[in-house]
């Protein structure tokens, strides 16, 4: 693990004290961590503004917390996956992200178990999260939120598969009562009992995802939004497999309210896939279960296989 070298690292505090005087920012520094090393030591050294720079290989067991305010985890060189091995940060996940401006991207989070089986390749609990171009294989969740309702989570071409049978609920995704989930260009398939994706966010945006839940997934919901919200679900490919457990594809506000928000549904320009030889309900919006009517618009969408296009 290296941060800076020689005469640089004796004089490490010199440029966050000239960019104070100068009103320009600090010098950010790029730490390495090869596999072998900590994870965890890496982010403790690390200062607002860092990269993390994960090498390629297999970094087994290492798992830890980001504090920062402002931080960068990327992987370099090629495939790095942090593989969980029964370690895990806070009994939370693989990573715990506390608060601030975060971007991870090209990393492959793996096996992650906890004691009380809700673990998650990434536990996102405050502030605003990117994750581009990651991986998230065989987690008890792949990304999971807390409920800060100025959070703010995006996920970009990045993939989420294979839950595990050990989860009491192995969502590929699940995020919270936070302001804004954004899920773009990205792939999800293999649920196991729960949903590829569920969201309690105020304004949902998925656009140009394939999720397809693939033979032998048995995944509940492809997509749901228990609480209602706004939710523009565009130009996706949303397949059913012949195990599911719910006969429904995209559900609306199933479980009612949480807070006071508007609601509104537009789902456009989605290719719906029923694999199951029974019935499928594409798209259901439960209006009774919510203090405020619904705005819904379903345009252009092709349904195939046996089923409703809405209820």
């Amino acid at each position: 693990m290296k941060r800076r070298a020689g005469a640089l690292a004796a004089l490490a505090l010199a440029p966050a004290v000239l960019s104070v005087l100068c009103g320009t920012p600090a010098v950010a520094a790029v730490l390495t961590v090869a596999p072998g090393q900590s994870l965890s030591q890496a982010l403790a050294h690390a200062a607002d503004g860092d990269e993390l720079h994960l090498l390629a290989g297999v970094h087994h067991a290492q798992v830890g917390v980001v504090l920062q305010r402002r931080l960068t985890l990327r992987g370099v060189g090629g495939r790095v996956v942090l593989q969980a091995d029964g370690a895990h940060a806070e009994g939370k996940a693989i990573l715990v992200v506390r608060d601030g401006d975060v971007l991870v991207e090209d990393l492959e989070f793996r096996g992650a178990r906890v004691p009380d089986r809700n673990g998650a390749g990434i536990r996102f609990e405050k502030g605003r999260l990117l994750v581009r171009r990651c991986s998230f294989i065989d987690n008890e969740n792949g990304i999971l939120t807390a409920n800060f309702g100025d959070a703010e989570l995006a996920v970009e071409d990045s993939r989420f598969s294979d839950a595990p049978d050990s989860s009491r609920l192995p969502h590929l995704i699940y995020v919270g009562a936070i302001a804004r989930f954004a899920l773009t260009g990205s792939h999800l398939s293999h649920g196991r009992h729960a949903h590829l994706v569920k969201s309690r966010a105020r304004e949902n945006l998925v656009r140009n995802n394939q999720l397809l839940d693939g033979a032998g997934g048995s995944a509940a919901y492809e997509l749901e939004f228990p609480n209602g919200g706004v939710a523009e679900v565009v130009g996706n490919t949303i397949e059913q497999s012949a195990g599911t457990t719910n006969p429904v594809m995209l559900a609306f506000g199933a479980e009612g309210e949480r807070d006071d928000r508007v609601h509104r549904l537009h789902v456009e320009g989605n290719t719906f896939i029923n694999r199951s030889r029974l019935p499928a309900i594409f798209v259901r919006v439960h209006e009774s279960r919510l203090k405020s009517p619904v705005s819904k618009s379903m345009l252009n969408n092709k349904f195939e296989g046996l089923g409703l296009p809405e209820l």
